[in-house]
């Protein structure tokens, strides 16, 4: 692969990744704004309550999840399609970012 491939894939990977997580923004947390309080990381916050944990190991948790799935697709010698592997890439990816707010925010 040419410098330049890897390039434009890795460019196309994080704004894909950006896009969702700005989608999932609104729907996470309609009311957040530039400028109010909404917590954007409130569902972290949340599911660690259930489980009696930190939002860490909640997300923790659902990355797990994420992991455990590429995992399989990389190991089963079935064939995947890109939209498939690219979901399960972004979704892994957006949570080592949302993990990243959450040490920003500790």
């Amino acid at each position: 692969m040419t410098i330049d491939n890897f390039n434009k894939i890795i460019e196309s990977q994080l704004n894909q990744c950006a896009k969702m997580l700005i989608g999932k923004g609104k729907e996470y947390a309609p009311e957040a704004e530039k400028g109010n309080s909404v917590d954007r990381l409130a569902h972290f916050k949340k599911a660690a309550a259930i489980i009696g944990g930190t939002p860490k190991e909640a997300l923790l948790g659902m990355l797990t999840k994420h992991l455990v799935s590429v995992a399989d697709m990389c190991t089963d010698g079935k064939t995947y399609s890109k939209e498939r592997w690219s979901e399960k890439i972004t979704d892994s990816i957006n949570y080592l970012l949302i993990l990243r707010a959450m040490i920003e925010e500790d």
